[in-house]
């Protein structure tokens, strides 16, 4: 915990990511650095030295600031308490408070114990990959400690133990399931060691919660929650309680009995899970709050609100789609309802939800969300998520789908138009950030930049709007009190830069555990990232191309001031890792396809790899795809096609190009009527500009009739399903 508390330190240190003999010359005038035993004269680098002065200046300006000193400080406050609640509730297990207490303020950190996160290249398509248990010893490195020599068994109740007096704190926070990391760590034991047990917990309390009945606990619990600061977690706690079939009633023995049945005779009693549950093995109302309302299916008044602010928003639960005939399963009928305790009318309760009632083996102590950028359909909701594993509860955010399909389809033929062809091979020339720096960007594009400028300012506004609203839905206990994990990429990522942003002003602390933002559409600057990083518990994690040209197209009229995290590594931040995929990352659509193969690159670990495989398959397929529309754009442009086959199918040569044939009998050099009409036509400079320019105007117009067409197609989908469900 000392630990934890040290990585909360440094992310407010000036001299973070300087090395060691720079920050201690960094104060002195030149001749004295010359001069300093920790400084070789003989490669000092003056200029180097005066670059990192003028930084770390700037770092304590913006560390000075009022507002930044009082983070700190609410940051540093609530990791402390945390820290001594934990501490307490273990002394009053294992010795005395007093000699707990005792330990906590001798407690120091090894200086190789921090988490320290390391910019790096990774290929997403490539074959290795670290392990999970690999990833968990290089992030959370093990504390030297005896109990790490015992048998194993013994080790894994000592982590059993602890899981259950971490959750008799009536929460399970994400310092909490930091703090087991690091002890899964230095007990040397897998991850998966951990994440088992945490789900045969979850599924203990439910099994156990859903036998009891009495409805005078919820009622008396719910008029509490208004006043007391004790069961203040949001109406959520008494819908979740009522969700999962738990009305009341003080049944220790149940609960602890349903924790002991599972646990395959770790050597835990049920008396002693009792004790070590306290207050949670006595209360259904504390265990409804826990795991929160199904699907972060919240009360009426806060939907009702959320819905004036956000059209379409909802968490969509992750389900395998190969078992689904129904792929967009977003729209489930509701069959069942249940009562909802700010609301005298019945709340609707959908088939998932009741299957999560029914089966409690399906809820999880960890919940991931993962928020698509832009669609194309409907069932790209949730899609793109399927490679998330089993040992979290795993959701979808959906947002302003029409915005979103808009955006998807927009994107979608700017990248196939002839303009973004004929540019791109000038784009590549150059750095992404050149082309931002000079706005030089080639004719034929700007020309048709309309067709994804509007659809591009409307949909990431509206995603600043979702990340509030998100932020909302959590600081509310949508989903429970446990630790939440958001992905995202494009302007999902963008939704969850704006949620950590509005977390942070209302420092509302514990909530987040990890973080992966997959080409950010937000800034770069360190002092937003210090304060997203303030609000996360464990990992923070920026995915960059510096070759992701429809992104630095995109992000070209915004504040490049402030630096493009989808672009560029973060800097001056310890905590938080870069991860560089610009070799394998050309292209904003790209990251649809690459999220699964990013994840298990980072050491990610909870993945569906079957789905992770099938995710890899479209990719190559999108590929071959865009390499046939390079050539047959190349052929076009001579005056030539591609020669397919009596069934339609592309005809290879020998050298595994496609055959190419001229497009008219003439003599060979000669140019089709075609291309004499086209471009490449012998005209006067003034007339062929204007052809030019008419031809760009009128592919234009064509992408925005085709984009509106698909959007409305894709929206009539989404209705079409909702409708046939609702039969």
């Amino acid at each position: 915990m000392a630990t934890m508390r040290k990585n909360i330190e440094t992310n407010f240190e000036a001299t973070a990511t300087l090395t060691l003999n720079l920050s201690k010359g960094l104060t002195s005038s030149e001749d004295q650095k010359i001069m300093n035993a920790n400084v070789d004269p003989a490669n000092v680098d003056v200029s180097k030295l005066d670059q990192d002065k003028k930084l770390k200046a700037q770092r304590e300006k913006e560390l000075s600031a009022p507002k930044m000193k009082e983070f700190k400080e609410d940051t540093l406050n609530f990791i402390d308490d945390w820290r001594t609640n934990v501490i307490e509730r273990v002394g009053s297990i294992v010795n005395s408070e007093e000699t707990a207490s005792s330990q906590m303020r001798s407690a120091k950190v090894e200086k190789t114990a921090t988490h320290a996160a390391q910019g790096k290249n990774i290929d997403p398509t490539s074959s290795e990959s670290p392990s999970t248990d690999s990833t968990l010893t290089e992030l959370y490195r093990p504390i030297p400690t005896p109990l790490a020599s015992l048998e194993e068994p013994s080790r894994l109740l000592i982590l059993h133990s602890t899981l259950l007096l971490l959750l008799s704190l009536e929460h399970y926070v994400a310092p909490s399931r930091v703090l087991l990391l690091y002890l899964t760590s230095s007990l040397h034991l897998p991850l998966s060691a951990l994440t088992s047990d945490e789900e045969k917990v979850a599924k203990g309390l439910l099994e156990a919660a859903k036998q009891m009945s009495g409805e005078t606990e919820t009622q008396k619990k719910a008029e509490e929650n208004k006043n007391s600061r004790k069961w203040k977690v949001g109406l959520a706690s008494v819908a979740g309680a009522a969700l999962i079939g738990v009305t009341g009633g003080l049944a220790a023995p149940l609960v602890a009995a349903g924790v002991g049945s599972v646990m395959g005779g770790l050597g835990l009693g049920a008396t002693a899970a009792a004790g070590y549950l306290g207050t949670v093995a006595g209360s259904t109302v504390i265990v409804g709050g826990l795991f929160g309302a199904y699907g972060g299916r919240m009360t009426g008044q806060m939907m009702d609100a959320y819905a004036r602010e956000v059209s379409d928003f909802a968490f969509v639960p992750i389900k395998d789609h190969s078992n689904s005939s129904n792929p967009s399963f977003a729209y489930e009928k509701e069959k069942q309802s249940i009562k909802d305790p700010a609301s005298s009318s019945p709340k609707p309760l959908s088939t998932d939800e009741r299957q999560a009632v029914e089966d409690p083996s399906s809820r999880r102590l960890r919940v991931t969300i993962g928020v698509s950028g832009w669609l194309t359909a409907p069932e790209e909701v949730d899609s793109p998520w399927c490679v998330l594993g089993s040992n979290a509860e795993s959701f979808a955010l959906r947002y302003e789908l029409e915005a979103l399909i808009n955006l998807g389809n927009s994107l979608q033929a700017m990248v196939s138009s002839a303009a973004w062809g004929y540019a791109k091979s000038e784009i590549i020339k150059r750095t992404v950030f050149a082309q931002l720096a000079s706005a030089l960007w080639p004719i034929g594009l700007l020309k048709i930049s309309r067709v994804v400028d509007n659809p591009f300012s409307v949909a990431k506004s509206r995603s600043d709007k979702a990340g509030e609203v998100l932020a909302d839905a959590l600081v509310n206990k949508a989903q429970g009190e446990r630790p939440v994990t958001l992905i995202g990429y494009s302007l999902g990522a963008r939704v969850i830069y704006s949620c950590l942003m509005s977390l942070a002003k209302r420092k509302a602390f514990g909530l987040v555990e990890s973080v992966v933002l997959i080409g950010a559409p937000a800034p770069s600057t360190a002092s937003d990232w210090r304060v997203m990083r303030g609000v996360v518990s464990n990992r923070l994690v920026n995915v960059y191309s510096e070759h992701d040209y429809v992104l630095g197209f995109l992000y070209r009229t915004s504040s490049i001031q402030y630096g493009v995290a989808g672009l560029q590594k973060i800097e001056g931040l310890q905590s938080v890792e870069n991860v560089d995929v610009s070799e394998t990352v050309s292209g904003h659509l790209r990251y649809r396809y690459l999220v699964g193969a990013i994840l298990k690159k980072i050491g990610f670990g909870d993945l569906n790899l079957k789905a992770v495989e099938e995710e890899e398959e479209a990719l190559k397929k999108m590929d071959e795809e865009e390499e046939m529309r390079t050539y047959s754009e190349r052929a076009k442009s001579q005056g030539q096609r591609i020669v397919t086959g009596a069934d339609g199918k592309v005809i290879f040569g020998k050298d595994g190009k496609p055959l190419m044939e001229k497009v008219w009998g003439g003599k060979q050099g000669e140019k089709s009527e075609e291309v004499k009409e086209g471009e490449g036509a012998v005209r006067p400079e003034g007339q062929k500009k204007d052809i030019v320019e008419d031809a760009h105007e009128k592919e234009a117009e064509e992408m925005e009739k085709e984009v509106q067409e698909k959007t409305q197609q894709g929206m009539l989908q989404g209705m079409t399903q909702k409708l046939n469900i609702d039969k």
